[in-house]
């Protein structure tokens, strides 16, 4: 009788694991569907207005004189033997300085962390990277090559190539997922974690599923899904859903902060108007819901997590939830009237909270090799 009952109670485990993941995976095409839905009837009645132009985009031929400001740093360039990728990346600061490395988001490039890049040069030898599929980095083809192990590999490559064993990691947005899971799996590798309007991974999954309205605000996540039409919705009247990402008064940099310039906007659809360069930054989210749940999700690093009040993409109550998977000094700032593109909207107010980060506990020795 207990054997009966015994195998009884796998069998309804096992049938509750797969409805729960069935549906998980319903979820996610039916909410890509209805976003599906939306995007076509956007289509349509842009074609209704503008039947002329709505098909018409144009690829930035030269890059904008800003992105080869000295003062930001050398121009570099790694290719890693274990992926064949070659990386692209802008360094400053003393080399054998401890080293700060920098991870852009969505839709950015190395070009997003300019203010910090003068602003920690002094103490760090900083590098911002361009992440694979973006900027002047290798853009792999195949969705499969976006998968967040291979992306976590990434980093450790860099790290080790540029001659250092452990670093400060700094991410925003995707980039800070990334850092994330890094922290995660290579804790010896982290002095510090910098994480810029981005939650544990975990915490976004958990919070996403129970609140309609960041599932609401994540709607891109399932639209993504998709291949070739979010590129050509994204490219449509000479990339204007791009230009309305930075520049728009609900999603827009410089609300309250400073205000995107027309060279600033330029250097970014002259990054993502090159060929491919859609399709790689979108291949991010191709391979993000079949990652999820971790199986290791404890940080191991002292953490500061910096987050926009008027981030239009993500709720601010996932910011103090990150402190559950934290074993180590844990600072949040809730930064008010920034949006979700914190370091360029706020620079100066982001470059100070980091400053008193770093001077806390150990002191900036700890970074050493």
């Amino acid at each position: 009788m207990a054997r009966v009952l015994n195998n009884l109670l796998l069998f309804l485990i096992r049938l509750a694991l797969k409805i729960r993941v069935w549906g998980y995976w319903s979820l996610i095409y039916g909410y890509c569907a209805l976003c599906t839905t939306a995007a076509l009837l956007k289509l349509c009645w842009n074609i209704v207005l503008r039947p002329t132009t709505t098909f018409q985009w144009g690829i930035r031929e030269t890059p904008p004189a800003c992105l080869n400001d000295t003062s930001l740093g050398t121009h570099c360039y790694v290719r890693i033997k274990e992926s064949g990728l070659r990386f692209h990346y802008v360094a400053a600061g003393e080399r054998g300085k401890p080293l700060m490395l920098f991870l852009h988001g969505f839709p950015e490039f190395w070009f997003s962390w300019r203010y910090q890049l003068r602003e920690f040069k002094s103490e760090f030898r900083v590098v911002a990277v361009d992440m694979r599929g973006y900027g002047e980095s290798d853009l792999p083809l195949s969705t499969e090559s976006y998968q967040l192990d291979h992306l976590v590999t990434d980093v450790k490559d860099i790290v080790e190539y540029l001659g250092y064993n452990r670093c400060c990691l700094v991410g925003h947005d995707w980039g800070g997922t990334i850092a994330w899971l890094f922290a995660i799996h290579y804790p010896e590798m982290v002095t510090k974690l910098i994480v810029l309007n981005c939650p544990h991974p975990s915490v976004f999954t958990d919070y996403a599923l129970r609140h309609p309205s960041q599932l609401l605000k994540s709607s891109h996540f399932f639209f993504f899904q998709l291949p070739r039409f979010p590129e050509l919705m994204l490219s449509i009247n000479d990339f204007k859903a791009l230009k309305a990402l930075f520049t728009s008064r609900s999603t827009g940099i410089g609300r309250k902060g400073r205000w995107l310039t027309a060279e600033d906007l330029e250097t970014y659809l002259y990054a993502l108007s090159q060929p491919g360069a859609l399709t790689g930054a979108l291949n991010y989210y191709r391979n993000v819901f079949s990652s999820l749940p971790l199986s290791h999700k404890h940080v191991r690093s002292p953490v500061l997590l910096l987050w926009g009040e008027r981030d239009a993409f993500l709720e601010q109550e996932m910011a103090e939830a990150c402190r559950l998977y934290i074993r180590n000094h844990f600072r949040l700032n809730i930064i008010s009237g920034a949006s979700h593109w914190l370091q360029q909207d706020q620079p100066d107010i982001v470059n100070t909270l980091i400053w008193t980060f770093l001077k806390e506990g150990e002191g900036r020795k700890s970074y050493r090799n």
